[in-house]
């Protein structure tokens, strides 16, 4: 048994958070490609004639991740392929406004929201808990409360990650 693990039922929260979060998101990228597409060739990373075939690579790659986080079997390596996913994005971001190109739309949302130091933030946050989320689980006896603390945790994350990145997104309306 390793050192470090979690209570079986955060581990539980955290991998469904993460899983709703990467299915989201790749729903909303497979929904139109296309724009998925000429957003990532806007961050000048790829050859533009990758930019689509990426496009679709990434958002099956952030549906198969938050499948492989609901699966029990492939739970920690859908927790250490949503932080490497994380990271990719992170790192692109991070490309981005260290050359100064900040009006850049994240891609990351339903509305376009330009980049960022709180994105990084986030971003850092997600993959802390990603990493979290790969840890073992402690071997414990499921009892009654335990459902009901996953169901609220998943929601009580969820809905704080809306209010914060809503209330990110106004402050990037307002500074503009």
């Amino acid at each position: 048994m390793s050192a470090l693990s979690l209570d079986p039922t955060l581990q539980g929260v955290l991998r469904g958070s993460l899983a709703l979060l990467f299915a989201v998101a790749a729903f909303h990228k497979l929904r139109d490609l296309r724009r998925f597409g000429a957003l990532l060739a806007a961050y000048r990373l790829l050859p533009s004639a990758a930019a689509q075939p990426v496009a679709v690579a990434l958002a099956l790659s952030e549906l198969v991740t938050g499948t492989a986080l609901c699966t029990p079997a492939w739970g920690r390596e859908g927790a250490l392929a949503a932080a490497g996913l994380l990271s990719l994005y992170t790192g692109a971001i991070a490309a981005n406004l260290l050359r100064g190109r900040r009006a850049i739309d994240c891609g990351c949302g339903l509305a376009p929201r330009p980049l960022g130091a709180g994105l990084l933030l986030r971003n850092a946050l997600l993959v802390g808990a990603a990493l979290l989320a790969a840890l073992p689980a402690t071997p414990r006896a499921w009892v009654w409360v335990d459902l009901p603390s996953l169901v609220f945790g998943i929601a009580t994350a969820a809905l704080v990650f809306a209010a914060a990145d809503g209330a990110a997104r106004g402050a990037a309306r307002f500074r503009a």
